[in-house]
C-alpha cells in the first residue's frame, strides 16, 4: 500500500539525445540528475529515472506524453547544457500540463525567466544545488516557504531567496540501483568499448581562485568553499559501483593530500581493482609518494588545467602558477605513467596569435599525451566579465563565448585547427599515446584499433563537414557578386 505521499510518480528526466554535441561526453550518467532523483527517496512513491539517451522511443513527445499521463505526477527535468537549449525548452513545451514540472541544473538557474517564457507548462525553477529544494517541494512546503525556487504566481514569477549552500555530509550520494542503464565510451550513439563507467563526486567547490572559472560557482554567484566527503564514503561509493572505470567529478581531486593519500590506502587495502580519472593541478607534484601510491592504486589519467604557455596570461586568469613552475611540476610527473590531459584557453585578452600558437610546443615539451583547446567563455558571475567589459573591441555572445574585432570566430576557429594539427599530427604524439594508454592497462590493442578506426571517420566527417561549410560560403560571396 503507498504512503500517503503528495506525489506518487516521479520522472526525473535527461532530455537530451544520444549524439548531442554539448552534453559532455556521450556516456557519462546525468550525475547531478541522479543526485537529485536519491533525494526524493522517501518523499515520493515512486521514482522513474529516464536518460532519453537509451529511450529513443520516448524521445517522441508523443510517446512521452502518453507515459507521463498514464503514470506520473511529478516531472522534474534537467538542463545543464548551453548548447541544447533551445531544442530541450521545445521537447518540454510539449509536455502535458495538469503534473507539476519542474525545472532544474545549471543552464536552467541562468535562464529562469526565459524558461517561464518558453514553457508555459513549468511551474517550478530550482535554482542552484537542488537535493534539499526538491526534498521540500515534494513534502508539499508552500512553494512561498521554499528557498531556492522560482514559480508562478497567477500572471506572476515569484522568486524566493536563493538557498544557502548545504553541508556535503548533509547530501546523500546517488543510489545507482535507480539507473535504467549502464554507461559505456560512445561515439555518434555507437558503443566503441565494452568498459563500464562512471562518476563520483567525492568534494564540492575549490579553494583556488582562477578569474576565468565558475565550476565552483552556481549561476547565482554562489561560491562553493571546498568540502568533501569522507575518504570511507567515497570508496564505499567506488566499491559499490559495477564500473570498471571511474571518474571523478570533483574540481580538484588531490586538494588535501592527505585525504587523498588515504582514498589510495583504502582502495589498495580493499583490493579494489578499477581505473581512475581525476582532476588535479600542478600542486600535486610536490608529493611524489602520494603519485607513486595513486598509480598502483589504479589512476591513470590525470587532467589538468594548464590553460595557457604565456605568463602574461596566466597572471590574468589568476592561475597561480607562471610557466617555470609548470615546467618544474612536469620534471616529477614525467618520472609517472600517467596520462595526461591538459587542458588550454585560447583567445585571452590581449592574447596575441603567436601567443595561442605556443601552446601546441609547450605542450610536447611538457610531455603532456593530449590537449583540450576551449575559446575564452564566460559566464554571468565570471570574474573575468569586468576585465572583458572594460576592454575596447571585445564582446561577449549570447553564448558567453569571447570575441574581439581582430579575433572573431572565423579566425579563432582557424588558430583552434592549426594549435590541434601542430600537436597531434607528428607520428611520436601517436605512439606516446598508444603506448602510454596499453602500459596503463586503459585499453588493449583491439581496443586502440576500434578507437583510432572511430576517430579517423571523426575526422573525415569533420573534413566534409568543412569542404561543405567553405562551398556554401563560396556560393554565398558568388550570389552576392
Amino acid at each position: 500500500m503507498l504512503k500517503n505521499h503528495k506525489y506518487q510518480h516521479a520522472l526525473c528526466l535527461y532530455p537530451y539525445y544520444a549524439g548531442d554535441k554539448g552534453t559532455g561526453v556521450d556516456f557519462f550518467p546525468p550525475t547531478g540528475l541522479e543526485y537529485v532523483a536519491t533525494a526524493l527517496k522517501g518523499h515520493v512513491g515512486q521514482i522513474s529515472l529516464i536518460d532519453l539517451r537509451y529511450k529513443q522511443s520516448l524521445q517522441s513527445p508523443k510517446n512521452m506524453i502518453e507515459f507521463i499521463s498514464n503514470n506520473i505526477d511529478l516531472v522534474c527535468i534537467s538542463i545543464a547544457w548551453r548548447s541544447q537549449y533551445e531544442k530541450v525548452c521545445t521537447y518540454i513545451n510539449q509536455l502535458p500540463t495538469g503534473r507539476t514540472i519542474v525545472v532544474g541544473g545549471r543552464e536552467a538557474t541562468d535562464q529562469v525567466e526565459d524558461i517561464f517564457k518558453r514553457c508555459p507548462n513549468v511551474d517550478v525553477v530550482v535554482r542552484g544545488e537542488g537535493e534539499h529544494t526538491i526534498q521540500e517541494l515534494a513534502d508539499g512546503l508552500p512553494w512561498e516557504q521554499i528557498t531556492g525556487l522560482s514559480y508562478r504566481s497567477n500572471a506572476a514569477i515569484i522568486h524566493n531567496p536563493n538557498r544557502p549552500l548545504q553541508p556535503i555530509e548533509n547530501i546523500e550520494p546517488p543510489d545507482r540501483s535507480l539507473r535504467q542503464d549502464s554507461y559505456f565510451p560512445v561515439i555518434h550513439g555507437k558503443r566503441i568499448l565494452a568498459v563500464e563507467f562512471d562518476t563520483i563526486l567525492g568534494s564540492r567547490g575549490c579553494p583556488y581562485k582562477c578569474k576565468f572559472c565558475t565550476f565552483s560557482m552556481n549561476p547565482l554567484g554562489q561560491k562553493r568553499d571546498y568540502v568533501a566527503r569522507s575518504p570511507e564514503s567515497v570508496v564505499d561509493e567506488i566499491q559499490a559501483s559495477k564500473a570498471k572505470m571511474i571518474i571523478f567529478a570533483d574540481d580538484n581531486f588531490f586538494v588535501n593530500s592527505q585525504r587523498a593519500e588515504r582514498i589510495c590506502d583504502l582502495i589498495i587495502e580493499r583490493g579494489i581493482k578499477k581505473l581512475y580519472f581525476a582532476n588535479a593541478r600542478i600542486e600535486v607534484s610536490k608529493h611524489p609518494q602520494l603519485l607513486e601510491k595513486a598509480y598502483r592504486a589504479g589512476f591513470r589519467v590525470m587532467l589538468m588545467g594548464i590553460e595557457s604557455a604565456s605568463d602574461r596570461i596566466l597572471e590574468q586568469l589568476h592561475k597561480g602558477f607562471n610557466t617555470k613552475q609548470i615546467r618544474d611540476a612536469f620534471t616529477v610527473f614525467r618520472k609517472f605513467p600517467f596520462f595526461y590531459h591538459a587542458y588550454f584557453i585560447y583567445g585571452n585578452i590581449g592574447e596575441t596569435e603567436e601567443e595561442m600558437m605556443a601552446i601546441p610546443k609547450f605542450a610536447r615539451e611538457l610531455g603532456v599525451h593530449m590537449i583540450n583547446l576551449s575559446k575564452l567563455r564566460l559566464d554571468k558571475f565570471t570574474p573575468l566579465r569586468e576585465l572583458v567589459e572594460s576592454t575596447p573591441g571585445y564582446w561577449i555572445s549570447k553564448k558567453g563565448n569571447v570575441y574581439s574585432k581582430e579575433y572573431d570566430r572565423e579566425r579563432l576557429r582557424k588558430i583552434r585547427k592549426r594549435i590541434r594539427n601542430d600537436f597531434f599530427f607528428r607520428p611520436l604524439q601517436f605512439f606516446r599515446i598508444f603506448n602510454t594508454v596499453h602500459k596503463g592497462g586503459l585499453l588493449t590493442y583491439w581496443d586502440m584499433f576500434k578507437v583510432s578506426c572511430a576517430a579517423f571517420l571523426l575526422l573525415l566527417d569533420y573534413s566534409f563537414q568543412s569542404i561543405c561549410k567553405s562551398c556554401r560560403h563560396l556560393l554565398a560571396v558568388k550570389k552576392t557578386e
